[in-house]
This record gives structure tokens, sequence and C-alpha cells, in this order.
């Protein structure tokens, strides 16, 4: 059996990430294809090299652009690469314009797709990942779903005979990484022994788009009693430079973008997080850490029992919804037991078309 990947941005190299073992471990030949939506090292290179993903088999190289410019030249390059490798399953992933992309590519020439971390939703039509991930669930073959709640969103769609549940692969990849850098910390810019910090990342375009609502986040970060560590993604330090936004004002502190053993090693020394990242929250609630999501809605809704995580869109409610107590309450287990990739490897091999 052939399975073909398609990645493209930094969440799906780390979803990627056990796939590609599991595969390996089941002797699945694995094509990975790279479109290059994510180009910067730090946001690229350092997660296949840190999670010890092998090399792209083709990289696309497509760069930054439009939605309709990148989608578009994200087609026109797969097309060739799915003729080429003819493989029995193109699996997309998550919810980029690299994933719906894929989706496209692959139903026009009548390969079977599926889609890992299907049936998301955050029911907010604002966003292009909301977009992405509603088209692909609708053109797969096979709906890989990583909770419940997905998997009753993707019944009442009417695609529950071509739906599985099958965990969250980030699950995997965390509870590993986790253990790895406990035994053997990474050098970070961001202390091993340092704690008590909010560990921030901010770079959805509801939150950077405008200069107002970008201001009053950066300042409500800056005025806390606290550290605050700021992963800056690159969208948000271009568009902070335009709007003649510090972001290395008051509290906090800028990084680069973490690796993802960094990441990881980070949230064990966080007190609280400041995101509007879906994978973020996600990695959190993982952990133990209390959540606070810059955001008017989640697609990982079970993060928010308890008050694990918490929706705060309004910037001035950021200082109270990030110095509040850590839950008490046991957290649960929505999201697998670290297993998931497995799973989807098996399902694919056993839902192959003669």
């Amino acid at each position: 059996m052939r399975i073909l990947s398609v990645v493209g941005a930094r969440p799906q190299f780390v979803k990627l990430a056990p796939v590609a073992a599991a595969a390996s471990a089941a002797g699945v030949e694995h094509v990975v294809v790279h479109t290059g939506q994510h180009y910067d090292e730090k946001m690229s290179q350092s997660f296949f090299d840190t999670l010890q993903i092998p090399a792209p088999d083709v990289n696309l190289g497509i760069g930054s652009g439009s939605h309709a410019a990148q989608t578009g030249a994200m087609m026109a390059g797969l097309e060739p690469v799915f003729e080429r490798y003819a493989p029995d399953w193109v699996l997309a992933y998550g919810d980029t314009n690299s994933t719906l992309a894929s989706a496209v590519c692959a139903t026009k020439l009548h390969l079977p797709l599926a889609h890992l971390e299907a049936g998301l939703r955050s029911f907010n039509r604002r966003m292009p990942e909301e977009h992405n991930r509603v088209l692909t669930d609708h053109a797969a073959d096979l709906c890989l779903a990583p909770t419940e709640v997905a998997v009753g969103h993707l019944t009442r769609e009417g695609l529950a005979d071509r739906t599985v549940l099958v965990g969250d692969v980030m699950t995997d990849v965390v509870l590993r990484v986790a253990k790895a850098v406990a035994a053997e910390p990474v050098e970070s810019p961001i202390g091993v022994g340092d704690t008590g910090y909010v560990l921030a990342t901010i770079h959805r375009p509801d939150n950077t788009d405008e200069r107002d609502r970008l201001a009053a986040i950066v300042e409500a970060l800056a005025r806390l009693d606290r550290r605050v560590y700021l992963a800056a993604h690159p969208r948000l330090v271009s568009r902070a430079e335009a709007f003649g936004i510090d972001l290395q004002a008051g509290s906090i502190t800028v990084v680069s973008p973490l690796s993802y053993p960094q990441l990881v090693q980070a949230l064990g020394g966080a007190a609280a997080v400041a995101t509007d990242s879906g994978g973020l929250q996600k990695e959190a609630f993982l952990l133990g850490v209390p959540t606070t999501t810059v955001r008017t809605e989640t697609e990982w809704v079970e993060t928010l029992v308890d008050g694990w995580n918490v929706l705060t869109p309004d910037p001035a409610d950021l200082a109270a919804a990030l110095g509040r107590p850590a839950p008490t309450a046991e957290r649960s287990a929505p999201y697998g037991d670290g297993t998931a990739a497995v799973r989807t490897v098996e399902t694919l091999r056993s839902r192959r078309r003669p």
C-alpha cells in the first residue's frame, strides 16, 4: 500500500511525525509532499529535524500569497505529483490551504482521499480554516476523526458512513516529546529553570489584521505582572512592523518561533498560555496548563471543560483570565491514548480499495 501525505504548515509537520513512524513500522510505503506553505526554517525544516521526520520526497516550494493564488499554485504543483505516484490514499492533514489543495486535486484525479483531523468545527465562517476543513471533509472518501464531538459533527452532516474515530495524532506527539524533554532538556530561548511565566502566540488574521485590535492585545500582555514569552510568528512580526507596534514592550520578551521540543518544554514551565492557535490550546490542555484563547470560539471544545481553556475575545479581559487559578478537577482524556497514528494506518490499510 502507498500513502501520499500532503503537508505544508507547522501543525501538519507535527501530525505527520507519528503517522510517518507508524507507516514505517507497518511496512507501508509513505510518500511525503511538502507544498512549501511554511518555508521559514524555524517554521518548517526544524520540525523535520527535531521530530525525526523523513525528508520530503517532493517540495513544491510554493511560498506565500493570497489564498486563491497559493491554493491554485499548490493544485497545479500537486497534480503531476499525484499522477506520478498514483497512491492508494492521499492523506490530507488539518485545515490549511495545503489541505484544501490536496483534497481538490485528489478528487479531480479520482484518487482516494482521507482527511486526518476530520470533523472539527469552529462554526466561524470568517476563518479560512473553517472553509478548508468543511470542504475537505465533504470531498473525502474517509474522514479520520480525532474525537467523539468531531464524529457527531460529521454524522449531522451526513458523513457517518465514511467516518472512523481514530483519536488525535497530536496526543501521540505531545506525550512522546514531553517524556523526551523531561529526560533530556533541549536548548531553548526560554530557560529550563524559568517558571511561572505566560507563554503567548498570536497569529490569526482576526487578531493581527487590524491595528487597534493587535495593539490592544499587545498592550494587555505588556501590562501583566509577570513575564510573557511571546513566540512571534512571522505574520505577527510583519503586521506589528507595518503598524508601528513594539512587540518588545513591558512584560513581553519576544522569542523566535519555537521548535516542537522547545514548545513542549516551555509549556512545562508555564503558569498560563495566551493564544489564538488551535494546536497550542490542545497541547496546553494535554500538559495541564490553563489556557486563555483570544477568540470567540474554538474547534477544540473539549478543552473548555472545567475551565482549562477559556475564550476571551476582548483584550480588556486578558489579565483577569490569565490570572485565574488552575482548575482542580481531574482532566478527562477526550483525545485518545497516544496510539492514533497506528489506528490511522490500520484504518487506511483496511479501507484500501481492491
